[in-house]
């Protein structure tokens, strides 16, 4: 937009500040000097006298970029070349080229804030600027409909309020991340939708996530995405199981995830948002509804949100993201099909062959006691039991292996009718010695506050064809 002026003096007032009412014997000093432009933000009729050019609009506020009232601007070629905010008399005497002033009003006087930056403003004015880059449909409310409880009827909600995903907020979300909101994601199951950039932000807004989580959640919707990690299965299976999402690498502190003190509870907006952000895509792009293709006979509290960041600085290990391959500077998104915690008590152990024995007990259960192989796990181990296996010297490997030999159990006892239990496994495997994982099938990830000798089982979907696979993608931009 052009200004009211090619060459002169502007200034941008708004009548609801009390500076700009003070300045008011200062604009008639200049008016009767080298002249100027009024421009008015909040009433087009005020200051009386000055024929205000209306700026109700904020069209001339924007193309200004103004964020004080008042301001004045000397204007050459169309372009601003000196500013003077709010009141400062040797400020204004500098930009309008005027000596003396208004000699009896104080020297400076801070301005107001600008309606350019009230609350909600700003977007709407830069998207009515630019343009709407947006296409999803829109939705029109009745004035009285309440949004919250229309989403509710919309069958967009997961059971939890949702935040309203107006334009402004989808716009914001957008600025998150350097993606063009037009681009595919990923093409999404169950219903095989093309997932852009822009729906991902739109449930992101919903779920209430802030802008910065944004590149966090579109990788999590891509390796969920994946045949290897299989979101169509986990979504249509009667299991417990949902999408557990581990957070490794810079942008875990950038953001402010939490992986200390409740790691696995409530309390951390990024934990908790980004995680259901994932579960709102898998249901309103994807179509994995409750009830419809959601057939879960139980379902667990972590198919609302599962997902919290590895405490990489304490742990006496790599983490999990190096011991999956990438750079320990690497910022990564790891998706597991899974569900719990399930607790690992043991306030007793000091050494690490008996803390690991205690593990490998309480890894036997997951699932059931007498299934293997086919059900993966991951281990959170808590500070206080990770300082035991730290000070024996104990890697990561070496861990795995002592717990897979722990939980390793005689076929015969796991067989189907053994100890008087139909479930179990096929009679094939009453030969010799079953180990409870597969050697890729149990994983040990740092978390947790440094009180408590506690340890959490996150415990997995079926594994291999059919099942699920961990996942785990780089965080873009």
């Amino acid at each position: 937009m052009d200004l009211p002026i090619s060459e002169g003096l502007l200034v941008v007032v708004k009548r609801d500040c009390e500076t700009c009412q003070l300045v008011l014997p200062v604009l008639g000093q200049i008016l009767d000097g080298p002249g100027l432009v009024v421009v008015s933000q909040d009433d087009p009729s005020w200051p009386p006298g000055f024929a205000p050019v209306d700026d109700t609009d904020l069209a001339i506020s924007w193309r200004l970029q103004t964020e004080v009232t008042p301001t004045l601007y000397r204007i050459e070629d169309g372009e601003p070349v000196a500013t003077a905010a709010g009141w400062r008399r040797s400020e204004w005497e500098r930009v309008s080229g005027v000596a003396d002033l208004a000699p009896d009003l104080p020297a400076h006087r801070p301005g107001c804030g600008s309606r350019l930056f009230e609350p909600d403003v700003y977007e709407r004015i830069r998207r009515r600027e630019a343009g709407s880059r947006l296409t999803s449909r829109r939705i029109p409310l009745g004035i009285s409909e309440d949004p919250i409880e229309a989403m509710f009827g919309r069958g967009w909600s997961d059971g939890l309020p949702l935040v309203p995903p107006t334009e402004e907020r989808v716009e914001a979300m957008l600025a998150g991340t350097t993606r063009d909101p037009a681009e595919v994601v990923c093409v999404m199951p169950p219903d095989l939708v093309e997932c852009t950039v822009e729906k991902v932000a739109i449930n992101a807004v919903m779920a209430g996530c802030r802008p910065e989580y944004l590149p966090v959640v579109l990788a999590a919707v891509e390796a969920a995405a994946t045949d290897r990690f299989n979101i169509h299965g986990l979504a249509a299976t009667t299991y417990f199981s949902g999408p557990v999402v581990i957070v490794n690498g810079p942008v875990a502190r950038r953001i402010g995830m939490n992986s200390g003190i409740n790691v696995l509870g409530p309390g951390n907006r990024a934990n908790a948002t980004i995680g259901r952000a994932l579960n709102l895509v898998v249901r309103n792009v994807g179509g994995a509804v409750p009830g419809g293709i959601d057939r879960a006979t139980l379902g667990s509290p972590g198919k609302l949100t599962f997902c919290f960041a590895e405490d990489e600085a304490g742990s006496p290990w790599e983490s999990l993201a190096v011991e999956r391959g990438f750079d320990g500077d690497a910022s990564t998104v790891t998706l597991f099909a899974g569900h719990g915690p399930h607790e690992i008590v043991d306030q007793l152990s000091r050494t690490a062959e008996s803390l690991a024995t205690s593990f490998a007990l309480q890894l036997r259960t997951v699932a059931h006691a007498k299934l293997a192989i086919r059900f993966d796990a991951i281990v959170v181990v808590s500070p206080e039991h990770a300082r035991i296996f730290r000070e024996a010297g104990w890697s990561k490997r070496r861990l795995r292996e002592e717990v897979l030999e722990r939980s390793t159990r005689p076929g015969g006892e796991l067989v189907r009718g053994a100890g008087g239990v139909a479930e179990g496994l096929p009679e094939t495997f009453a030969e010799g010695s079953v180990p409870k994982f597969s050697a890729d099938g149990l994983w040990f990830v740092h978390a947790g506050g440094t009180a408590g000798l506690f340890s959490g089982i996150i415990a997995g979907w079926v594994n291999g064809p059919g099942g699920s696979q961990m996942t785990t993608v780089e965080v873009g931009t």
